[in-house]
């Protein structure tokens, strides 16, 4: 009640009783987040292996292992916002072909079950035999396990996986674009609410999806060498940020191609849709998702990459400008899921959102559920080795092996 009473206090306008609270919170922003970052960290993978950029050698493994580690809690903040998780399977028993909320089950397992999981499977296969080979006996068996049995390392069978990786990544760039694409489609066709309605938002969700996993896999990979105790191949980062820096210019085009279009329109909403953006909007908008989170990095990003700074400054550069797209993109969720709910269907007023430090909707549980993903992926480095030494040693190994033989 006294939460309702806060609420009240700072409507402004005319607002219908059931629109003072949001049905949306903050785990709802999570959703799209998260799988932006899954899809924008596989199509910077196969960069690599489909459009060969060898420069980005050194993080394919580690943009897929991402992926699948930010993949696999994608749907947890959905779950939890509907609560009674075990209901989630009744959309493969029972399914409706018709729900474009009912789809995302089964995107979400193509994507995960016959994307991710099988290129990955393919790419450490040769490399989790040889492990096995020289592992302890817990790790043996535990390599014997996911290979599957499997022991052939003949050049027929390496190289059947390597074109079985190929032909995987061919099928899964549509996949990711269908994945973040999709989440993009839901907003966009809720034609009741014109915050939401536009045939760019797919678009827009798009190639943001693309900025904030370039920029995740760009973090990682710097603060994981830097833990490793190694330099990062700094070819390596400036084509991410150059990938990076691209990327962000074509996805904030987009945005402001939208926000001319809204006006150019100017539909009965735009005068509502004006105050939402300078009062309730302001700090998350203009600030945070605008100056800190899209022109900083554009300026920092550009001048770094063109410019001839010392290598450390350089890199420490990249690192900030990185940094900075993760807060703007996050911003732009929230300013999408949140935004799009603070303004009366009546079009005459405003409401407001009250964010929770506990509970199932709570700050922490959100921060929880962004940690959790770096957990996994401590975990999958640990059993999966992205690092390319892991790999030369073993062929060196192989190497010295045959020669003894011979």
């Amino acid at each position: 009640m006294e939460r309702l009473e806060s609420a009240v206090e700072q409507i402004s306008g005319f607002i219908y009783p059931n629109e003072i609270e949001l049905h949306w919170g903050l785990l709802v922003v999570l959703y799209p987040y998260i799988t932006g970052l899954v899809a924008g960290a596989f199509i910077l993978a196969s960069l690599e292996k489909v459009f060969k950029v060898k420069e980005l050698e050194p993080t394919y493994r580690l943009a897929l292992l991402t992926a699948l580690a930010f993949l696999l809690v994608a749907p947890l903040p959905l779950l939890a916002h509907l609560g009674h998780p075990e209901r989630s399977f009744e959309i493969f028993l029972t399914p409706h072909f018709k729900s474009a909320m009912a789809m995302f089950g089964f995107v979400y397992a193509w994507y995960l079950m016959l994307v991710l999981l099988l290129e990955i499977w393919f790419d450490y296969r040769a490399d989790l035999v040889k492990w096995g080979r020289k592992a302890g006996r817990f790790k043996k068996f535990l390599y014997w396990v996911i290979t599957l049995g499997s022991r052939d390392l003949s050049p027929e069978a390496v190289e059947f996986d390597k074109k079985a990786v190929h032909t995987i990544t061919l099928i899964g760039i549509p996949s990711a674009f269908l994945l973040h694409g999709y989440v993009g489609f839901i907003f966009g066709s809720v034609k009741a609410n014109p915050w939401w309605s536009s045939v760019l938002m797919p678009i827009v969700f798009l190639f943001s999806a693309i900025v904030s996993g370039i920029s995740l896999v760009l973090l990682i990979y710097y603060v994981t060498t830097l833990f490793r105790r190694k330099q990062p191949e700094m070819a390596c980062l400036d084509k991410l940020a150059s990938f990076l820096l691209y990327a962000l210019i074509v996805d904030f085009s987009l945005e402001i191609l939208d926000f001319i279009h809204r006006l150019y329109e100017s539909e009965e909403s735009i005068g509502i849709l004006s105050e939402l953006i300078v009062s309730k909007l302001y700090l998350s908008l203009t600030i945070v998702q605008i100056l800190i989170g899209t022109i900083a990095p554009l300026l920092i990003l550009a001048y770094s990459r063109f410019s001839r700074l010392p290598t450390e400054l350089k890199r420490v550069a990249y690192f900030i400008g990185a940094l900075l797209v993760q807060v703007g993109i996050f911003g732009t969720r929230w300013n999408v899921v949140i935004g799009g709910q603070l303004f009366s269907k009546s079009l005459r007023g405003l409401t407001v959102y009250k964010l929770e430090l506990g509970g199932i909707e709570g700050l922490f549980t959100c921060i929880g559920l962004l940690i959790l993903p770096f957990v996994i992926l401590y975990i999958l480095i640990k059993v999966l080795p992205p690092w390319e030494e892991a790999s030369l040693a073993l062929s060196e190994d192989a190497a010295v092996s045959t020669a003894s033989a011979d």
